[in-house]
């Protein structure tokens, strides 16, 4: 009786997490990842014979891959658009789009909760290096900073990204640095 429910319980979560895998690319779903070049087309199905929606014209573009279906990827936009597009037109690299309430600007800090070093507007495309629970390391242009992951679109709530094991290290360098800039 324990080998049988051992196996169903096997069985079961072993289902639940194949869900959460692409079956062609092995990778999770969902996930981010951006646009190889400034003219790609979303397609009501997974082929050429299906007709455009739109094109999009703008190369870096964050989109969330919601499934996958041999060499095509159904995606979902910033703006709810949702289709299929040529995986080889996708790329890994992790953009994202500054979004906020208002018309303002977001801030960037020279660490988490550290000094004040510029601000970005909504609407831009910027490139995530990577991310704490709450805070994401972002480049735009040539600058660099951190702001907070709830101003940005490309990244989950609960993510981490790209942190490595000498993070808890750097973070209380960070905690002494705001402490010091404080007194």
């Amino acid at each position: 009786m324990v080998r049988i429910i051992s196996l169903i319980i096997f069985l079961f979560t072993n289902q639940i997490y194949a869900e959460n895998i692409g079956k062609t690319t092995g990778f999770k779903i969902p996930r981010f990842v951006s646009l190889k070049s400034s003219d790609v087309n979303l397609r009501v199905g997974p082929s050429e014979n299906y007709p455009k929606i739109l094109n999009y014209k703008q190369k870096n573009l964050p989109i969330e891959i919601i499934k996958e279906h041999a060499g095509w990827r159904q995606i979902q936009d910033i703006d709810g658009n949702s289709g299929w597009i040529l995986g080889s037109l996708l790329k890994g690299d992790r953009y994202g789009i500054i979004i906020l309430n208002s018309n303002e600007e977001s801030k960037l800090f020279n660490f988490p909760k550290g000094t004040h070093i510029g601000s970005i507007g909504k609407n831009n495309i910027v490139k995530i290096k990577k991310c704490l629970t709450q805070w994401c390391l972002i480049q735009y242009q040539k600058n660099e900073g951190w702001i907070k992951k709830e101003n940005i679109w490309g990244v989950y709530k609960n993510e981490i990204y790209k942190i490595n094991f000498t993070q808890p290290l750097i973070e209380i360098y960070w905690k002494f640095m705001s402490y010091i800039q404080k007194s």
